[in-house]
């Protein structure tokens, strides 16, 4: 009887081992990573976004292009840090001048392509010293340089290792599922609000 028992205990402790490696050994694929990144940082975006309009209007504005709150230029703009420029942690020079540089040609590109789209602008400036077309000023282009260096060295490290925390407290297949559900939702937001701005 007791050779039995213990033969059972070994059986429920190699079970228990073989679901605790499923739910907190495993981990998400990078790409699938990236965009929970995407994510956060275009809520985040959006946050700071809604923030300053109603500091500056005094009232509510939706702020960016889709319907829900998220700003995409800041989770784009979140991964090119991440993906790009985390090897430039520890050289903080390299690390400004590069995001200045590359951060205005994206912010440029970006306002281009959706003015061409859409024939709408979601920034304008104009009147700022130093810019160009509009689309960026070198007030801009500095204020890129010190984000990332605030991003790669404080930032995504924080929201890394809280991400990290969160996901180890989820079962695996339920972190793919949820994944999935939120990429469809922001797939469907996208079609639906690029529709909505080529109708009108």
């Amino acid at each position: 009887m007791e050779k039995i028992k213990e033969e059972n205990n070994t059986k429920d402790s190699n079970i228990k081992k073989i679901i605790n490696l499923d739910n907190t050994t495993k981990k998400l694929p990078r790409t699938y990573l990236y965009f929970l990144y995407f994510l956060i940082f275009a809520v985040i975006g959006w946050l700071l976004e809604t923030a300053f309009s109603f500091y500056a209007l005094g009232h509510f504005t939706k702020r960016g292009f889709l319907f829900g709150p998220l700003c995409p230029i800041y989770g784009w703009g979140a991964l090119i840090l991440i993906i790009f420029f985390s090897t430039y942690k520890k050289h903080n020079i390299k690390l400004f001048i590069y995001a200045a540089i590359i951060f205005s040609v994206f912010e440029y590109l970006v306002s281009f392509g959706m003015e061409a789209m859409f024939s709408l602008k979601w920034w304008n400036y104009t009147n700022e010293f130093m810019n160009l077309n509009g689309r960026i000023s070198i007030f801009y282009s500095f204020a890129w340089g010190i984000i990332a260096i605030l991003f790669i060295n404080l930032i995504y490290p924080f929201f890394k290792k809280k991400l990290n925390i969160i996901l180890s407290k989820i079962p695996y297949k339920v972190q793919i599922i949820g994944v999935y559900i939120l990429f469809l939702t922001f797939l469907t937001d996208t079609i639906l609000s690029s529709v909505k701005y080529l109708i009108n």
